[in-house]
């Protein structure tokens, strides 16, 4: 065998590894982030712990829940709209927000404003 085509044979290997070494690295990451995403879904904490400031939001029959995620994250009421959307879906109050206004505040988990802004409904249910 020749030196040329010892050194190749070596950049091959070398490269194959790399590619190899990387996408591992890509799917480990990927399945950390994916994983943490998912714990937060279930266990995201409030904004604040202490008492936190009311916002008065406003629900409209029209906004879907990436709409009232952005709209929460706007008034400082989340950290993440796209983690609120999957809070949402995955609750029990998945298409059940009444449109109306709402004071909400800081220290209240997603959970808890998805329940105040759906109390309508639970409590038509009730009557």
């Amino acid at each position: 065998m020749s030196f040329n085509k010892i050194v190749r044979r070596i950049v091959s290997i070398s490269f194959t590894a790399l590619v190899f070494i990387l996408i591992v690295y890509g799917l480990y990451q990927l399945g950390l982030n994916a994983y943490i995403y998912g714990y937060r879904i279930f266990t995201e904490p409030a904004v604040t712990t202490e008492a936190g400031s009311d916002s008065l939001v406003q629900i409209k029959s029209s906004m879907s829940a990436l709409d009232v995620g952005e709209l929460l994250e706007r008034k400082g009421l989340i950290r993440d709209k796209w983690l609120f959307m999957l809070q949402m879906k995955f609750s029990e109050y998945n298409n059940q927000l009444v449109s109306g206004y709402y004071t909400l505040n800081t220290s209240m988990t997603a959970q808890e404003m998805l329940e105040i802004m759906s109390m309508a409904n639970l409590q038509e249910e009730e009557q």
